[in-house]
């Protein structure tokens, strides 16, 4: 197999290396990757960055260090960072009622479901089991207002089930109605912009001649037995944005979903919260606000995703699946076909992995907790 491997891995990571060369071939448990990146950060810094393969499916195009990848699931990493921060900031709490800051969500039995219980996933609204337009998720006021209007699927607390997509809109929503700007504004002028990240909820056209082609998983997730959560997650003709073409998608601020990034830059990001809460002296979080956003608030079988999860706000934690590593304190978010973001406080590392070919793990792809098994070993 002849692969041009480039940028940076000392020789104590070497396992990294060859766990990354080992995902390109096509006997891989991953199936061989078309583009993928990993990088992993120590207290902030990057310490390994390796890049390989192709941005396109003609590959012609060489998958380099300005490559932006789609991060889909990822991306709820950022959005819980944001919330954690007006968190932070004294303007809003996990425990108050989302009601309280967005008075038309009391609707439906829904006055007293907490900001706390929306971040993990507990509110009941994984999707809308009544047909609508696919291109509604382009409309923020309308896809709010259907949200705000919608009686839970579950008894809300009684468990967890996954929002692949209306999470965006409900953390969204909340942080909207505090903070005045959409995520994707504050994302760019709080965070993006000061530290010099390649890290976007809605790309401008300027960045998308950057973004890498997708080749989509060639087999559908296996879900268990289907009830009405997972249905409305995923099973239905409008369960996810469509209709209206990449450009569009991409453009869209949706910070469930459609976050676009490199992996260095998310491996740095994660990284201020591997390491107090500051990335190149600037505050992004601190300790305090960290551990409340992290701290278990419920756990369990998930009623949409296939697996046992300990749910923060809006974080995975890594128990009970330890798909970031072998440390509890471990926490991020993975993403449809195989990307995810970490940061562990217990080591101080940080990491991300990106790729344009797509898996049909829901979260811990083999690809992913490969490298970061490696990454670990090389400590």
């Amino acid at each position: 197999m002849s692969l041009d491997i480039t940028g940076v891995c000392p020789a104590p990571f070497a396992q990294v290396y060859d766990a990354f060369e080992a995902n390109f071939d096509p006997a891989s448990p991953g199936g061989g990757e078309l583009g993928a990146r990993f990088s992993l950060a120590i207290d902030g810094e990057v310490v390994v960055d390796l890049m390989a393969g192709h941005a396109d499916r003609k590959r012609e195009v060489a998958f380099g260090p300005e490559t932006l990848t789609p991060l889909f699931s990822t991306t709820k990493a950022i959005a819980a960072l944001l919330v954690a921060r007006l968190v932070d900031q004294g303007r809003l709490t996990y425990d108050q009622t989302v009601a309280s800051v967005w008075p038309e969500f009391a609707q439906n039995g829904k006055a007293q479901i907490t900001v706390g219980q929306v971040m993990s996933h507990q509110d009941g609204l994984s999707g809308f089991l009544d047909e609508v337009d696919p291109a509604i998720w382009f409309d923020w006021e309308a896809t709010t207002a259907k949200l705000a209007a919608m009686a839970p699927l579950w008894p809300v607390g009684s468990a967890s089930g996954y929002h692949p997509v209306t999470f965006g809109y409900t953390a969204g929503e909340i942080f909207r109605r505090v903070d005045g700007r959409t995520m994707g504004t504050a994302l760019r002028e709080d965070l993006a912009g000061p530290l010099g990240l390649d890290i976007w909820i809605g790309l401008p056209d300027s960045e998308h001649g950057r973004c890498a082609d997708l080749m989509r998983p060639t087999a559908f997730p296996k879900f268990g037995e289907i009830n009405d959560a997972i249905r409305a997650a995923f099973m239905t003709k409008w369960a996810a944005p469509g209709g209206r073409g990449t450009g569009e998608w991409r453009r869209a601020e949706i910070p469930s979903a459609n976050g676009h990034a490199t992996a260095h830059s998310l491996a740095r990001l994660m990284g201020a919260l591997a390491s107090g809460g500051t990335l190149d002296g600037v505050k992004v979080l601190s300790p305090e606000a960290m551990e409340k956003a992290r701290a278990e608030r419920i756990a369990g079988q998930d009623l949409v995703l296939p697996y046992q999860i300990s749910w923060g706000a809006g974080f995975m934690r890594n128990t009970p699946n330890f798909f970031y590593g072998p440390t509890a304190d471990a926490f991020g978010h993975s993403g449809w076909g195989g990307s995810c973001a970490f940061a562990d406080p217990k080591t101080g590392v940080s990491g991300s992995y990106v790729m344009n070919r797509q898996g049909n793990e829901l979260i811990g792809d083999p690809r992913a907790v490969s490298l970061i098994k490696a990454a670990y070993a090389s400590l």
